[in-house]
């Protein structure tokens, strides 16, 4: 007969013993940007190779994003009901068959379609890699892990680019799918040997319908949505200003693709300063304490940026900027944003974990959207965007601190 937890230890934090090392935790979370963003910089290579339209070739990134979220909302509950172990190892194989294919792809459909399988097996990291933090260590200690963890994450997004970039020039895009693969096979077995089950308590979570309940009953839980859209207004603030910012500073400002490049990856620099803050303090002020400081931050620098942007001559350090007030507000804000919305149900931390995000993309692709309707080059658009989006995270503030007491 299998043996059950001491009563009152279902969804507490683990032994020490159990915890993974956080360089592989960072791995983990890691894989899906690195896949999303290394693309990037072949997507006109790309469209000439297979003959694709530009719409065609924009598919490969755009529906990356739409399967993250998509992912993330069946990973969760399924790790919470047969563990996280062997949810991640599946999803790391099929990211890894899902990159060889994308490597032959012989046209833009097979291409596009290895591309969603990637983001759905790349996306378990992101998922259990927040599930297994909060299974092992307690509220504050998480939001300090994932403060840390995040800011090991940001080296992803600031190198694949570049990586992608030397890669296509040197040998040609399909390279940057074949160094997915050289990503995703180590990592899968270093995580076979180093990565136990932290899962306490398996969830009774038959078919889909009670997928639904379960997603149901966390978003019932009025702590559970203040926190997750906070999370999703402070991520929705850095995609306004992704799906803006390549137009405005190389075809608005008439910056090169190279400077551009640079200006980004010293954004992520200040996103993972202001990480390193939420890993060293988060424990020791709280987690709301440390959203009312990140939030000020990251909301003061959204609406300085559309200020800036009317009363200054355009330039590449009028928009950076502001835009690097926000990643350092930013950077203290998501981990404890996080933190507190798995802790709502800390049983279900796995089904949190999905459906926090998938808001946080779906949100961050609504924001991409209304971006390209609204930016005609002189940055105005973007700025107003990320402006309106900081107003909301201060709402979902004072939302989080009514429902926890604060």
């Amino acid at each position: 007969m299998k043996p059950q937890p001491a009563p009152g230890t279902a969804g507490l934090p683990r032994p020490p013993a159990l915890r993974p090392p956080i360089w592989l935790l960072v791995a983990m979370i890691a894989i899906g940007p690195f896949t999303m963003q290394v693309l990037v910089p072949s997507l006109p290579a790309m469209g000439r190779d297979l003959g694709a339209s530009t719409a065609m070739v924009q598919l490969t990134v755009t529906l990356y994003l739409l399967g993250v979220g998509a992912g993330q909302l069946v990973y969760g509950p399924l790790s919470d009901r047969f563990g996280r172990r062997p949810l991640l190892m599946g999803g790391l194989a099929l990211y890894a068959l899902a990159s060889l294919a994308a490597a032959l792809a012989g046209g833009i459909g097979a291409l596009v379609a290895a591309r969603v399988a990637q983001a759905v097996g790349a996306c378990a990291g992101v998922v259990l890699t927040r599930a297994v933090i909060r299974d092992v260590w307690p509220r504050d200690q998480a939001a300090s892990v994932l403060g840390y963890v995040t800011m090991g994450m940001t080296i992803a997004p600031m190198l694949a680019p570049i990586l992608g970039s030397v890669l296509e020039q040197a040998f040609g895009w399909r390279t940057s799918m074949w160094a997915c693969l050289a990503f995703g096979l180590p990592l899968a077995l270093v995580a076979w040997l180093r990565l136990p089950e932290t899962l306490a308590v398996p969830q009774s979570l038959p078919g889909l319908s009670a997928i639904w309940g379960a997603y149901r009953s966390l978003w019932a839980v009025p702590a559970f949505r203040a926190y997750t859209a906070l999370t999703a207004c402070a991520t929705g603030i850095f995609f306004a200003f992704l799906g803006g910012a390549p137009y405005v500073v190389v075809q608005g400002m008439g910056y090169s693709p190279v400077q551009f490049a640079f200006a980004f990856a010293a954004i992520s620099v200040f996103f993972a300063g202001g990480n390193w803050l939420a890993g060293r303090l988060s424990a020791r002020l709280g987690i709301l304490r440390m959203l009312v400081v990140g939030t000020s931050v990251t909301t003061l620098g959204a609406v300085g940026a559309a200020i800036a942007m009317a009363a200054f001559p355009p330039h590449i350090l009028v928009f950076f900027v502001p835009m690097a007030a926000v990643a350092v507000g930013n950077g203290m804000t998501q981990p404890n944003a996080i933190a507190g919305a798995l802790s709502a149900k800390p049983q279900l931390a796995g089904t949190a974990s999905a459906l926090v995000g998938a808001l946080q993309m779906g949100f961050g692709a609504l924001l991409t959207f209304v971006v390209g309707l609204v930016e005609y080059g002189s940055g105005l658009g973007t700025s107003l965007t990320m402006a309106a989006t900081g107003v909301g995270c201060f709402m979902a503030l004072r939302g989080a601190r009514r429902a926890s007491g604060g």
